[in-house]
């Protein structure tokens, strides 16, 4: 024991302390990096078990709602009777909106 000298703290001195603190502030942040990417990388799985990205829920969907319906039904979000009722509410609504044509017709 070389530099022991019966004295608490005269081998590294202050420094020594400082480094090792910022040592242990740097590992566990790490360790908390890591498992913080961990955790965003595993994907997330829905209950209807559909696999989109976050992008998807961002961007608003295109096309007719016709199309957005059929989408849907294709993957399974809505059964067929709902599909269906849904189709005809759209038809119903797309009917009332529609002014009539000039003429009297």
């Amino acid at each position: 024991m070389m530099w022991w000298s019966g004295h608490w703290g005269w081998g590294w001195g202050w420094g020594g302390w400082l480094v090792m603190s910022l040592g242990m502030v740097a590992f566990w942040g790490l360790v908390i990096w890591l498992f913080l990417n961990v955790v965003r990388t595993i994907p997330r799985t829905t209950s209807q078990s559909t696999s989109r990205t976050s992008t998807d829920s961002v961007s608003p969907p295109t096309g007719t709602p016709e199309e957005i319906l059929a989408e849907r039904f294709a993957r399974g979000e809505i059964d067929e009777d709902d599909y269906r009722r849904r189709l005809n509410t759209l038809h119903a609504s797309h009917a009332v909106d529609t002014p009539p044509k000039a003429g009297g017709q």
